[in-house]
């Protein structure tokens, strides 16, 4: 086993996954020499060893004795001895910040002896009995399991009894008496005494803040904030200095800048005759930091000779924790700061200019999640509101408008200038014309991959899903009581996942009038200004292109608007919804070919017009069109309620007409599972003459764009090959009606013709496929679906969450690529590919073109383009940049 205790003065900041954040920054304030209490560090390796074994390395209590040894010699004071004993902390310390997430106790070394030496010693028994408290008080929660409510109800009769509220009121001899109450409620409570061994309390204590690791907010915490789940947690042991000795004493948190904004200057809170964990439990009111001048400007100035050194060093915002010791200042933690995702912007430029740091780092310490939530419209935080539900915040923004329950109402009052939310139980393909009417989605059921999710984001729509509490039956809501009705207003965050009763006022974002062109980067926006400088950066260094899914004109010339250089996805099959339907309709009954190609026919030119207007709005930039994926049932009504309908009918006596025509259709195209079934490829291949249909429309399209003097660049994508020999025989077909088209209209081109791999055995056998391809689009939504033998659709709901606090995975497959699995097949996929055809085009076209950390992944894998929803593009733009950088 290597060394698994490190003493501060052997550590440094770039060994945080060792000692942690905290103990590398202790270490680092160690050695540039600044007031730092000396103390040890125990490797979160030992902490590794006690979650997988659930006892600490058996060679770890020699090593602790040692360092203890060596920390008694630097205090001149012993753990334990009766008169000035020495007493430590035992902190929590992660790689990764996870604040307030797990554990510490203050004080470790005083018992009912040493107690005494300590009131002597310092000429203050209040503060020695207050400390004495404090510790019974943290060890009973932190290593005794014991409820805080035992000891704040203990606290709040001893003020009771002392006729005050205010607990710097109670004296010694009160606190005494709270010491002993505090030892019988443990003894009581867990049948134990108060340990009264220094050593057994530190033991203990470490053992605690190994265990925190997985309690069950550090969990959640974990899972929140996407991080590893077997990093484990330092524990740093450190001699303990009061900022409870009196008013010449006090403890504070500044910030080198003002996380909120990211300007200069002095911000924090500084509480006289207090401990650290007085300060954020907020018992007592701070003052500024700033009134430290006035209050001791010895320390003041210390503070910001030594907060401007650790900027220096750090190069960057700075979080500050601090002790003041009658008089003397003592530095108890840095890290660089958490801030706003706009001070993140602003302080990043500010440092270019500074000269501290370049724009390269500048870049990578932006993200796109920040500028994602830059992007979003945002409820006023002064605003009143009336909370009914938090459910799942799927797709972000602040949308208020009048409940309506179907997406026909939505389009109905949309159309009359009214603002609505849809709120369904969960939403399908039908109901996206009443998503697009809409200011926002609301659903009780379905997750962030649902339906009402993933097509929210794509079109930047404020979405909620997942209010389980919500009944949203019988035309109205009903949830805790309260009953919604039907043109009553609400609100709905779709980043908290908040849902409010009535208006609640908007704040609009800057920076999406920026990217839509409304406002310009230097109209003197501070923000704005700061984002122009940073994505403009991004787009010099980026190897990636950034393409976008889009299937209307509207879409793809608002994606241009934000960015994109093209469409790496249009889904055709949405251009059959809504009035066309009725056309799929007959070309699913058609009962022998004039039918069939009469259907057809009246589809083609509502393509024709569609295409026209996608590669009209991308003129002079590539446009891949996927040919038709979806089972041909999906534009057919849902079995059950055509099952309902005939049988009603029949009972009526009435003749079901149509009704019962479709049954048979609905029951003949059945399949049990249809992800598996007659779609993509295979559609094609089966039903004669749909792909040449939608060829013959794009092929038109793009010669009447032409014949215009522009330049439309189409690129057809076959869906769903998993054998060269099905891509072959499209690919046969496609170019013949290229061909007639180009002969017809006397127009020349050259139109790649590709595919998607979506399915194992295409990447498998993807140097096969590559012979009959120009480009590759991975689409990893459906392999996603494919590896893991997940259906998306029933997953979410059904096990994720489970699989979540298990660890199996850290986030869902579907939001951001699983690099071991699917990512594996996307880079077999990449390297079969261009071994066939070193000019292979490859790109990706699923959900994950848009997530940043999938963006990364792309970017090492190889990739030429990502493409993702319009909304994304500025955050693809950004990851894409900063993928170069890492």
């Amino acid at each position: 086993m290597p060394k698994l205790v490190y003493d501060f003065a052997e550590g440094n900041k770039d060994m945080k996954e060792l000692l942690g954040g905290k103990g590398a920054n202790l270490a680092e304030m160690t050695n540039l020499g600044l007031p730092v209490p000396p103390g040890f560090t125990i490797s979160a390796e030992a902490c590794k060893v006690f979650l997988k074994t659930g006892s600490v390395p058996p060679e770890l209590a020699d090593e602790i004795d040692h360092h203890v040894a060596e920390l008694e010699q630097k205090m001149g004071k012993k753990l334990g001895q009766a008169d000035d004993p020495l007493l430590v902390s035992v902190r929590s310390g992660a790689a990764v910040s996870m604040p307030g997430m797990m554990e510490t106790v203050l004080n470790v070394g005083l018992n009912d002896d040493s107690v005494n030496g300590l009131a002597h010693h310092s000429g203050n028994p209040r503060f020695a009995w207050d400390a004495y408290r404090r510790l019974i008080q943290m060890f009973g929660k932190t290593v005794l399991g014991m409820a805080g409510e035992v000891f704040e109800d203990a606290i709040d009769a001893a003020k009771q009894a002392k006729g005050t509220t205010n607990d710097l009121d109670l004296d010694a001899d009160d606190l005494k008496a709270l010491v002993e109450n505090f030892k019988a409620a443990v003894h009581e409570h867990t049948g134990r005494e108060f340990p009264q061994d220094p050593r057994a309390q530190m033991d203990l204590a470490i053992e605690a803040v190994f265990g925190s690791w997985n309690s069950e907010r550090a969990i959640l915490y974990r899972r929140q904030e996407r991080i590893a789940t077997d990093l484990g947690t330092a524990v740093n042991i450190c001699s303990m200095v009061f900022g409870n000795l009196g008013m010449e004493s006090g403890t504070g948190v500044a910030f080198t800048r003002d996380p909120a904004s990211g300007q200069p200057g002095v911000y924090g809170d500084y509480l006289q005759n207090a401990q650290g964990e007085d300060v954020v439990a907020g018992i007592r009111n701070t003052v500024p930091l700033a009134d430290l001048e006035t209050i001791d400007k010895t320390s003041y100035d210390e503070l910001m000779a030594i907060m401007a050194k650790l900027e220096g060093h750090y190069r960057d915002l700075c979080d500050i924790e601090f002790t003041v010791e009658r008089g003397k200042l003592w530095m108890l933690q840095t890290r660089v700061g958490k801030r706003t995702a706009g001070a993140a912007f602003r302080i990043a430029t500010s440092l270019v200019d500074e000269g501290v740091i370049d724009i390269d780092e500048a870049l990578r310490r932006v993200k796109g999640a920040q500028l994602a939530q830059l992007m979003f419209p945002r409820f006023d935080a002064e605003a009143a509101k009336t909370l009914l539900t938090k459910a799942i915040g799927a797709s972000p923004g602040a949308a208020s408008g009048k409940v309506v329950f179907t997406s026909e109402a939505a389009v109905e009052a949309a159309d009359k200038g009214e603002k609505v939310i849809l709120v369904r139980r969960e939403t399908n393909p039908d109901d996206l014309h009443g998503m697009i009417a809409a200011q926002g989605v609301l659903t009780s059921r379905g997750g962030k991959t649902s339906h009402a999710a993933v097509v929210a984001r794509g079109m930047g729509k404020t979405c909620v899903c997942g209010a389980e509490d919500l009944d949203v039956t019988g035309g109205r809501i009903t949830v805790k009581g309260k009953t919604i009705e039907a043109g009553e207003v609400i609100s709905i965050d779709g980043t908290t996942g908040e849902v409010f009763l009535g208006e609640v006022p908007v704040v609009p974002s800057p920076v999406v009038q920026y990217f839509e062109g409304s406002l310009a980067a230097d109209s003197g926006d501070e923000l704005v200004a700061a984002v122009h400088r940073l994505i403009s950066h991004a787009d010099e260094v980026r190897r990636l292109d950034v393409r976008t899914n889009a299937d209307t004109g509207e879409d793809a010339a608002r994606a241009r608007r934000f960015g994109a250089q093209g469409i790496g996805l249009c889904r055709t099959e949405h251009m059959f919804l809504g009035e066309r339907r009725e056309a799929v309709e007959r070309l699913i009954l058609a009962e022998d070919e004039a039918e069939c190609e009469a259907a057809l026919a009246v589809l083609e030119p509502l393509q024709r017009g569609d295409f026209i207007e996608l590669l009209d709005a991308m003129d002079g930039l590539p446009v891949t069109i996927r040919l038709i994926d979806p089972p041909l049932h999906e534009f057919l009504p849902p079995l059950t309620e055509l099952a309902v309908k005939v049988a009603l009918a029949k009972e009526r006596g009435e003749d079901p007409g149509r009704d019962a025509t479709l049954l048979a259709a609905v029951e003949r195209l059945h399949e049990q599972n249809p992800m598996l079934g007659l779609r993509g490829v295979r559609l094609g291949l089966v039903i004669p003459g749909l792909f040449a249909m939608q060829v013959r429309a794009i092929a038109a399209a793009a010669a009447e764009l032409k014949k215009q003097g522009k330049d439309p660049r189409p690129e057809i994508m076959i869906p769903l090959v998993g054998a060269v020999q099905e891509l072959q025989l499209a690919r046969d077909e496609v170019e013949g009606v290229l061909q007639e088209i180009a002969d017809a209209e006397g127009v020349e081109w050259s139109t790649p013709i590709g595919t998607m791999i979506e399915l194992p055995r295409a990447a498998l056998t993807a140097d096969q496929i590559a012979e009959a391809a120009e480009f590759f689009s991975f689409g990893t939504n459906d392999l996603t679906q494919m590896t893991w033998g997940f259906s998306r659709d029933d997953v979410e709901g059904s096990f994720f969450s489970r699989y979540l606090e298990k660890g199996i995975f850290a986030v869902s497959p579907f939001e951001s690529i699983d690099r071991d699995g699917v990512g594996a097949m996307v880079k077999l996929g990449v390297e079969r590919g261009r071994r066939t055809r070193p000019d292979l085009k490859l790109g990706v076209c699923g959900e994950h073109g848009g997530d940043p950390d999938s963006i990364h992944f792309f970017h090492e894998a190889g990739l030429d383009y990502v493409s993702c929803s319009p909304f994304r593009i500025p955050v693809a733009r950004l990851e894409a940049g900063r993928a170069t950088q890492s």
